[in-house]
Formats: structure tokens, sequence, C-alpha cells
């Protein structure tokens, strides 16, 4: 932490060039050897913002507001228009496609699984209604909604090779 005892100043009063205080209200959150953190919240926010922000949550829960903030920093400098929403909505198209993949592949299990044992009706009469009536059901329920997902699946302009950079 930064101070007058002659400390490092935190890495936002160094950037800033001004002198950290016992009190500084950024000191806890962006260490001195970690500069790039407040630079790109620094940018992406401004520090009189962020300041302002800090000043109004209680103690407890400046951390995880920082931390969403240098999230959120870095998602803007990657995608300037989006940010995390980018993001978000690239990971549910994701979701949305990966549905759609296993209700087909469930859809085909279950057709597989008719054609290669329909003598199960005739044998086991406890399993007949799973196979008769029941497993009809369930190749309808997943085409059903294979076939849903894949009109809701939009090619979604947001999508992104990759956000691990």
């Amino acid at each position: 932490m930064g101070g007058s005892s002659g400390s490092s100043p935190c890495a936002s009063c160094k950037l800033l060039r001004r002198r950290c205080s016992k009190d500084c209200v950024f000191a806890p959150y962006f260490p001195p050897h970690d500069p790039h953190k407040f630079a790109i919240v620094h940018k992406v926010f401004g520090a009189s913002n962020l300041c302002k922000m800090l000043q109004e949550l209680p103690v407890n829960q400046r951390g995880d507001a920082v931390s969403s903030l240098v999230y959120e920093a870095n998602a803007r400098v990657r995608d300037p228009v989006y940010g995390c929403v980018g993001t978000i909505s690239y990971l549910q198209n994701q979701v949305s496609q990966l549905q759609l993949q296993l209700a087909a592949a469930q859809a085909e299990v279950l057709s597989m699984q008719m054609h290669q044992k329909p003598h199960l009706v005739e044998q086991d009469s406890d399993m007949s209604s799973l196979w008769a009536g029941d497993n009809l059901n369930s190749i309808s329920h997943y085409i059903a909604v294979a076939s849903n997902l894949s009109a809701t699946v939009i090619q979604d302009p947001l999508k992104r090779e990759s956000f691990s950079t």
C-alpha cells in the first residue's frame, strides 16, 4: 500500500504522477507491481469516475467491483463496441449450437437403438412401453428440439474466433 511511510506509491498514483496518501482509495486494489491493471481501467473509465464508483461502495465490495471493472475494461479494449456483451453473445450462441448438436445426437442414438433392438418389445413386457410409444415420443421430442434450436440459432455477427487473448 502507498503512503508517506517511504513505500512505493500505488499503480494509480504512479501513473497519475501524484503523491500516494495513506488513505488512497486506489492503493488496496492497484498495487505498484501491477501498473497495467490501473492503466487499462483508467483508459476506459477514467480515474475520477473510478474514484467516485469506489467511494460509493462499501469497502467489502470494492475488490469485486475493481475485478469487474478490470474485466470490462479489457473487454472494451478488445472490442470497443460490444465489450463484455460481445463475449456473452458469442457464448450464448455457442451454447445454442451445442444444444442443437446434442438434441440431434440424442435423436440419432434413440433411432439407432430402436432399429437395433426391436425384439425387446416382444421379450420384455416391462420395456414394451419404452420401445413402443415412449421412445417414439422421445425421438419426436429430440427432433422437435433440434428443429426449434436450428431456427433460433442465428449466426451472430458478434461471433469471435477467441476471447482468451
